[in-house]
């Protein structure tokens, strides 16, 4: 687009300005850096430390039990607290048939008793495919 002044011709600046633009990704940055350590805080628990390590990619139920030996189903998203005489009633009909694979990540200080007994509720809702959660051990420590 062309403007004449007095016998001068004049050409408009078509530039964006990505000023405010810069603006607005640095701010939801910012908001995206503070809130993803919350949105993966859940129930903590000190899991053991070994050598062999999996990574799993997918959303699977996860059974956890904290360091005072309470019992938590995670298989929505969401951890609920829940009674272990009511797990295995819980664990029978929420499952689909391809997805019958429990995690169960235990505090290290958990008795062996509590985790055996969880260990059978699960077996009661006849889910024999079971993994325990475990943290790769530190090299740099050693």
């Amino acid at each position: 687009m062309a403007f004449s002044l007095r016998g001068r011709t004049q050409t408009t600046l078509a530039d964006i300005n990505i000023t405010p633009l810069v603006d607005v990704v640095l701010v939801l940055l910012l908001i995206f850096m503070l809130t993803a350590p919350v949105l993966q805080s859940g129930i903590e628990v000190a899991v053991p430390q070994t050598r062999t390590v999996e990574q799993i990619t997918e959303q699977r139920t996860v059974i956890t039990i904290d360091k005072d030996q309470n019992v938590f189903l995670n298989n929505t998203g969401t951890d609920r607290r829940i009674n272990l005489n009511d797990l295995a009633n819980a664990l029978g009909p929420s499952l689909p048939g391809s997805k019958r694979v429990i995690y169960i990540r235990a505090d290290k200080a958990v008795q062996f008793g509590a985790f055996a007994s969880v260990m059978d509720s699960v077996k009661q809702a006849g889910i024999t495919n079971i993994s325990i959660v475990t943290h790769p051990i530190d090299n740099s420590s050693q």
